[in-house]
């Protein structure tokens, strides 16, 4: 089916194109170049709202200690929530060791979810398709070099899912020692049941890291391929329409019409679903790599240390709103 460049391609387009990767030029891959870019796009917002963060000079007054800017107000919401919200209450006095890895995880990884929302690779076949030949003297309408869903793409999670195991085992080795990151895999269980507990616990420490590649990659990919098939619906309602006066007539102008219709409302709506789910799955993955990290940590007795020195006469630190609600 023959369609204008202006309808995004010139033939029925496959919905995959959006998420499989493909090549361009000396081994470069579409991922390779939206990971570059994603991660150079990164590095842009945290630095520029970090600057709007800090405190100003003195000369400011109290305006020096007020963030400046509604998208670093928002970045540092974002930043502080997670900090004190969700990694702290599972590391403890640790979490200023890792938050800066657990805030680069979920900012790359939204960035990466978020581009992949923007019809990079459309722009791109629409110029292809406008101002470029391919080999075969031909409309080159699959012309692109960055673009894409790199979070679709299993060797990426599977990557950020290999960093993360490394951590949270090294980790696991530093804090505990060798003896107590052995003495895990038991969780406190007879010795008798090592043969039992040993291939299920050494199992799952793989089975950990690949559950968070799987699920990131799952999520990524049916999501944007089902936004893909819709609005491939919709560029097959304006190919009936602009082909109304051939073979299909009115039927193919009611139909075309209809089906464009219906499928624009959908996708639009879909992507406010979407939008939700990139940064849902930013933070699904952030947070089971701090649950994973705080379950290897021994830090029980940091929290246990006030209320063994309260018991013991020791009560320094204590406020007076707490005496008065302890008495």
């Amino acid at each position: 089916m023959q369609l204008s460049p202006l309808t995004l391609a010139y033939e029925v387009p496959n919905p995959l194109n959006h998420v499989v990767d493909s090549k361009f030029a000396n081994g470069l891959t579409l991922h390779s170049v939206t990971l570059v870019v994603a991660g150079l796009l990164c590095m842009w917002a945290l630095l520029s709202a970090a600057k709007k963060i800090r405190t100003g000079d003195e000369a400011q007054g109290t305006d020096r200690y007020v963030t400046r800017g509604a998208f670093a107000q928002m970045i540092e919401a974002i930043c502080v929530y997670l900090r004190e919200e969700v990694v702290r209450p599972q590391l403890g006095k640790s979490t200023d060791k890792f938050i800066g890895f657990l805030w680069t995880l979920f900012f790359f990884i939204l960035v990466n979810n978020v581009l992949g929302l923007i019809p990079l690779m459309d722009v791109q076949h629409i110029f292809g398709g406008l101002f470029l030949k391919d080999a075969a003297g031909n409309p080159d309408i699959h012309w692109a070099i960055v673009g894409g869903t790199a979070t679709g793409n299993i060797a990426v999670t599977g990557a950020l899912a290999v960093m993360s195991f490394f951590v949270i085992q090294i980790n696991g080795l530093r804090s505990s020692g060798l003896k107590g990151w052995a003495a895990h895999f038991l969780g406190g269980a007879p010795a008798y049941l090592a043969p039992i507990m040993l291939p299920v616990e050494i199992l799952g420490m793989f089975i950990k890291p690949f559950a968070l590649a799987v699920r990131l990659f799952a999520n990524m990919v049916a999501g944007h391929t089902l936004m893909a098939t819709i609005i491939m619906f919709s560029g097959m309602g304006i190919g009936m329409l602009s082909d109304a006066t051939g073979n299909f007539g009115v039927i193919a102008l009611g139909g075309g019409g209809i089906i464009a219709i219906v499928s624009l409302v959908a996708a639009f709506a879909l992507m406010f679903l979407e939008i939700f789910v990139a940064f849902l799955q930013s933070f699904i993955f952030m947070f089971l790599v701090t649950i994973f990290i705080a379950q290897l940590m021994h830090h029980h007795h940091d929290e246990h240390e006030g209320a063994h020195s309260y018991e013991h006469g020791d009560q320094s630190g204590v406020t007076d709103d707490s005496v008065l609600i302890t008495q």
